[in-house]
């Protein structure tokens, strides 16, 4: 069970990887390439968008929202783009997404304005 969650883990990482290049590559469709920008800046942004402090929710994210943003870019993806945009992610350095840093603190900001506003 240990090494199918580890292989699991690790396919992940490079899914995310492969997802960053895909958002790159003009083989791939410009749907495909808009979501797999977001979900690979999402997954790389150095801050969550839940906390992972929070107990259950903080994991939430890793666990439901980022495999399920893989789900749909790789459904969106041609096949023989894919196999080989994989291939190439497994020799890539894990990079970290500013974009997505950025993303995640406009809507923290966002709901920390409504809150505010509301109170």
């Amino acid at each position: 069970m240990i090494e199918r969650l580890r292989a699991w883990a690790k396919a992940l990482k490079r899914d995310v990887l492969a997802l960053w290049l895909a958002a790159r590559d003009p083989r791939v469709p410009l749907l495909a390439k808009l979501l797999a920008g977001l979900v690979a800046a999402y997954a790389l942004s150095p801050v969550d968008l839940i906390p992972d402090f929070f107990p259950v929710l903080g994991y939430l994210d890793d666990l439901l929202i980022v495999p399920a943003g893989i789900w749909l870019v790789v459904r969106l993806v041609p096949a023989d783009v894919l196999d080989d945009l994989r291939s190439k992610a497994e020799d890539q350095a894990r990079p970290i997404s500013r974009l997505g840093l950025v993303l995640v603190l406009a809507i923290w900001l966002a709901v920390v304005a409504a809150v505010w506003r509301i109170w």
